[in-house]
Order: structure tokens, then C-alpha cells, then sequence
């Protein structure tokens, strides 16, 4: 299935680190909330009553550990990335980023240190009431078990992650993911170009990248669209993953006015 500019921008956002971990952080905050917000519809036969301080314990020791955690992982995880540059490839390391498994972990251990703090500080301002305390008791309760449950798959992901059979099927996983797509569109959704010499006018006017680098993603439902507008012509002539320097044509338009 071929992206549009806007959706293949989307999925690039996504993958950030920051993105997911921010999520986890907001989700963290409003978790928090919750047992100041759902406290007056809680029943007062509701049985069990928590004391300030033994919150306030529970909740000062998952916030410091949290955070010589998050500082431990950040560490391990620029180690793996420089040890999967050094013996496998350099753009490996890209993948090691982008996995949903590093993000997910992070996220859940900075948004447990965000939810500790907030509750710290709810406590301590007294915004909790004996029915918002025991909300806050049951929420850090599942707080620790997915706490915990995220460790242990952390310290079975920290074994591998940097090893170099573990990049390497990450690769192979990735090319083959690439490879699938470009059979399934051999063309990018448009018609093929087999000679550029014989097929493209020579009147065609070059389009030149601004910068060197890589071709990330093309946009053909747009190029197709500007094209029929103006009626002329469109001739891709490198493909996603091409090295381009400005001297280089991305592709060349007929039938356009340069002033379009």
C-alpha cells in the first residue's frame, strides 16, 4: 500500500522515542488523577482505608527507583546502539531505536516515575480523601505488576539486544519487509520507466534535491495529482534508499510551466 507524504510523516513521528514515552507520561499523570476525580462516586461502605504515609512511602520508593532504573536503561541502550554500529552496520542501529520493545519500556518506567511524583505531591496537598487514597493504592498496586512484568522482559530483551545474530535478524526482517512491499508495488503505483535515455523528452525539465542524502519516500498519489492538474508529465527516476546530491535530478517534468 503506497503512504501519502502526510501519512508516511505520521509513521516516522510515531517511531520517536519521545513520542511514546510522552504518551505513557500523560497516561501516567491522568492515572494519577483518578483517585482525587473518582472519590466522591465511591460508596462509603466501601471497606479498606490507607494511610497517608504508607502511600507516600510506597510511592517516594518507586519514584527513586524508577529513576536510577530509566538512567540505567538509557546507558545500556547507547551501548547497544554503539556495539550494534561497531559489529554489525551503522544504519542497524536505526532499528535498535525504532523498536517498540525499547520504547514501550522506557515509556513504562518514565510514566511510573511521573506517576509517583504526581501522586506525591496530590498527597501531599491533601487532595486525596480516604476513598481517593485507596484508588491511588489499587492504581500503584497495578502500577508494580506491570512494573515488574516490564522488567522482566527487559532483562530477557538486554541479553540479546546487542548480540550479533540479534541485529542481524532484525535486518534480515526489515529487508525482506522492503522487499515484500517493492514486489507488491514494483512500480510505486505508477508506470514503468525502462529507458530514461529513449522514454523521457528532452525538453524535461530536471528536478534537483535542495541537500545531499537519502531518498526516504515518494510521494506518486501527489506527483499523480500535480500532474493531471497541470497536464503534463512526471519522470520519477530514483527510487526510495537512492544517495542523491543536488547535482543529481530526483526526476524530470514536461508539460509543466516552470512557473507552476
Amino acid at each position: 500500500m503506497m503512504l501519502s507524504r502526510w501519512q508516511w510523516l505520521l509513521k516516522q513521528f510515531a517511531r520517536r522515542l519521545w513520542v511514546r514515552v510522552t504518551l505513557f507520561s500523560i497516561a501516567a499523570i491522568v492515572t494519577a488523577l483518578l483517585g482525587a476525580v473518582l472519590e466522591p462516586i465511591i460508596p462509603e461502605a466501601v471497606p479498606g482505608r490507607v494511610g497517608v504515609d504508607a502511600l507516600d512511602n510506597i510511592l517516594g520508593i518507586l519514584a527513586s527507583s524508577m529513576l536510577a532504573v530509566t538512567t540505567f536503561s538509557l546507558t545500556t541502550m547507547v551501548t547497544a546502539y554503539t556495539a550494534a554500529t561497531s559489529n554489525a552496520t551503522p544504519r542497524s542501529s536505526q532499528l535498535l531505536m525504532d523498536d517498540p520493545t525499547t520504547q514501550n519500556t522506557l515509556g513504562t518506567f518514565i510514566g511510573s516515575f511521573v506517576f509517583s511524583l504526581v501522586g506525591i505531591v496530590l498527597l501531599t496537598t491533601g487532595a486525596y480523601g480516604e476513598n481517593g487514597r485507596l484508588v491511588l493504592f489499587l492504581v500503584t498496586i497495578a502500577v508494580l505488576i506491570l512494573i515488574i512484568v516490564t522488567m522482566l522482559r527487559w532483562i530477557d530483551y538486554l541479553s540479546t539486544v546487542a548480540r550479533v545474530g540479534e541485529v542481524t535478524d532484525k535486518v534480515e526482517v526489515a529487508a525482506t519487509r522492503a522487499l515484500e512491499d517493492r514486489m507488491k508495488n514494483p512500480y510505486l503505483g505508477g508506470r514503468p520507466l525502462r529507458d530514461p535515455t529513449s522514454e523521457v523528452p528532452t525538453d524535461a525539465a530536471p528536478v534537483h534535491a535542495e541537500r545531499i542524502g537519502y531518498v526516504q519516500h515518494i510521494d506518486m498519489e501527489t506527483l499523480n495529482d500535480c500532474a493531471a492538474e497541470h497536464g503534463g508529465r512526471v519522470f520519477v527516476l530514483v527510487l526510495p534508499g537512492t544517495f542523491v546530491d543536488p547535482s543529481r535530478p530526483l526526476a524530470r517534468v514536461a508539460g509543466i510551466a516552470d512557473d507552476q
